[in-house]
């Protein structure tokens, strides 16, 4: 809990004037709430005419006595019309001040919540916003081996728990300590024996509500995770629908999820039977205390003449009043498991290290004369080597081919060179800067991607194609459109480049995503273009298609392609042939094609991957 708390202080100084002004209006509503008791005894003390009789005006003699002069000046006034027969009077100033005391507590009340409210959904904003640039901070290297759902179900339900449970604690932090504090001190005034009878109840409830709660937060735990599970299983199931229903697998994946939903099922039931007992468990011990205090405080009323009947009575009210926030104090005991079990997923996030962080006074890189260098590289993403002592030199305005079968590593080399993932021997070098002396963004900057899979936003063809240059105006984009040859579908489109493409760019064909894909990258005209099998997945007509805007798009550039069919690597000025992370062959077309080795063999197959 107190890591929590540390970890969650920079976020909460950001709001701290609310801090203050909850605290203050929380103090004054904790006062007036145990007044409200105190207030009623003059209202019975009418009723029942046990009101003091003062004849004499109270002399004000310093804040100290101010209980006394306040209690006096009132019975003076009181008593005054009472004497004179005007008992209506008398009445009406007793209930004015029953509802004053009880209007000025709900003000501050109110006036408090606000400023928890502006410090609560502030704090979680900024938690949310930071979660956010955390995710898309954090290199690629950090979700292989997580599932989308759970660092979803992180930002998702994780904050909003913290929200819903752990929050609550801010809440209850300085109001319901501070009406137990003056509810006590009043009490006191009353009867020392009484109060001590009172407070030998609390440390039990707490211990008896302590044992039951102590498991919840393993089992809030559990059904996070598990809810992180489920959230990757509707994901998935969404993005491979067309797969599921074409193999007849909805059973499959809805077992998956059945499953899934029962365990959240069984932990949420789990869980829900200990808070449920919260309320139960505090009831019971309030009616024992009370029923206990009506007893021993009777006999202290009618048999020793120790309290007043109308003070006894308002001291039951501030008993009530101790009982509510100790029981409000201690369901939230509950409820705070869940919320440090969702706060320890948020901070694992937010605490994540970037493994790949720029260096300090790292190079930005302004442009690219020279050439892309890779000098003898190795990686690996686990244990086995993907690239064993690679090495390639692209000359500025040179394209350069890599070619082979699946699981060669011709992939891999993309995500090297826009530092995706780091080498793990040898450098690669841009105009003979090594790219982990450089900064990400300036290396990205010189670099346009066009991937296997269009990758497309749920928004309009126009703001999909801004991404790499937001900036451009609408005849730059129309120019980018028609170098990638999508103009030509746009332009008959009711709402032209103002048209949604849906969800993953559903809304249109495979050809004409990629073609929006690369007019996004020739928008951005970066001097190094990095083609990642961008035609494999089309047929016959999108290729062609495809493959012109392609050609387009690499007149005078540097380019690295990474081939699947034989269309695209023709005409590069050198091509090289990968097997296993190593380079077999290197040439041009015509040249390997003369060397009748696996080149040779790959083009007749065709099966160029």
């Amino acid at each position: 809990m107190k890591e929590i708390v540390r970890q969650l202080l920079p976020f909460i100084k950001r709001f701290k004037r609310h801090v203050y002004l909850n605290v203050f209006f929380n103090i004054l509503y904790a006062l007036f709430s145990a007044l409200a008791f105190v207030s009623l005894i003059p209202m019975m003390n009418v009723l029942f005419s046990k009101t003091k009789v003062v004849t004499k005006a109270p002399v004000w003699t310093g804040i100290a006595e101010i209980k006394t002069y306040g209690e006096q000046f009132l019975n003076y006034k009181v008593s005054g019309y009472l004497e004179n027969g005007n008992a209506q009077m008398a009445l009406l100033i007793v209930v004015s001040l029953v509802i004053f005391t009880f209007l000025l507590k709900n003000l501050f009340g109110y006036f408090a919540m606000q400023h928890m409210m502006y410090l609560k959904n502030g704090v979680l904003n900024s938690l949310r916003k930071d979660m956010y640039d955390k995710i898309i901070k954090l290199p690629l290297s950090f979700y292989s081996k997580r599932q989308k759902g759970d660092v979803m179900a992180r930002v998702l339900g994780d904050i909003n728990e913290m929200q819903n449970s752990f929050f609550i604690v801010l809440e209850l932090i300085v109001r319901e300590p501070a009406t137990i504090i003056f509810s006590l001190i009043i009490m006191f005034s009353f009867s020392w024996k009484l109060t001590l009878f009172v407070l030998l109840f609390i440390p039990v409830s707490g211990f008896l509500i302590s044992r039951i709660g102590k498991s919840l937060k393993s089992n809030s735990l559990k059904a996070q995770q598990e809810s992180g599970r489920l959230i990757s299983i509707v994901e998935e199931s969404l993005t491979g629908l067309k797969i599921i229903k074409s193999y007849n697998a909805e059973n499959t994946f809805r077992n998956h999820f059945i499953n899934s939903a029962d365990r959240i099922l069984k932990l949420s039931n789990k869980i829900g039977l200990k808070n449920n007992l919260a309320g139960p468990v505090s009831e019971v011990l309030g009616i024992a205390t009370i029923a206990v205090l009506l007893w021993y405080g009777g006999q202290l009323v009618l048999i020793d003449n120790v309290i007043a009947g109308t003070d006894f009575l308002a001291f039951m009210g501030l008993a009530y009043g101790i009982l509510t926030p100790a029981k409000a104090i201690s369901k939230a005991s509950y409820r705070v498991k869940n919320g440090i079990a969702a706060a320890d997923r948020v901070f694992e996030i937010l605490h994540e290290k970037d493994n790949m962080e720029d260096i300090p006074n790292a190079k930005i890189l302004d442009g690219f004369t020279k050439e892309l260098s890779i000098n003898n590289i190795s990686f690996k993403y686990d244990n086995d080597l993907v690239l064993k002592n690679f090495s390639i030199t692209v000359p500025k305005g040179k394209t350069v081919a890599l070619v082979g079968q699946s699981g060669s590593g011709k992939s891999t080399i993309a995500n090297l060179v826009t530092r995706f993932y780091d080498i793990n021997e040898g450098s690669i070098l841009i105009d003979g800067n090594d790219i982990k002396n450089v900064t990400k963004k300036s290396l990205r900057s010189l670099m346009g991607l066009v991937t296997q899979d269009s990758i497309l936003f749920n928004d309009t063809i126009k703001n999909n194609i801004l991404i790499g240059q937001p900036n451009a105006t609408d005849d730059q984009i129309i120019d980018a459109l028609k170098i990638a040859n999508a103009w030509e579908f746009v332009k008959d489109l009711p709402q032209g480049m103002e048209t949604n493409v849906g969800d993953a760019g559903n809304n249109f064909s495979g050809g004409q995503k990629q073609r929006i894909s690369i007019a996004r990258a020739v928008l951005k005209n970066p001097p190094i273009m990095i083609l990642d099998e961008a035609t494999s997945a089309l047929d016959t007509e999108s290729e062609r298609l495809v493959q012109v805007a392609l050609e387009n798009m690499m007149k005078n550039r540097t380019s690295i392609v990474i081939a699947h069919r034989l269309s695209t690597i023709q005409s590069a000025d050198q091509i090289i042939v990968m097997q296993n992370g190593r380079i077999v062959e290197q040439g041009t077309h015509v040249e390997l094609i003369k060397k009748d080795g696996m080149y040779k063999r790959l083009v007749e197959m065709q099966s160029f991957e």
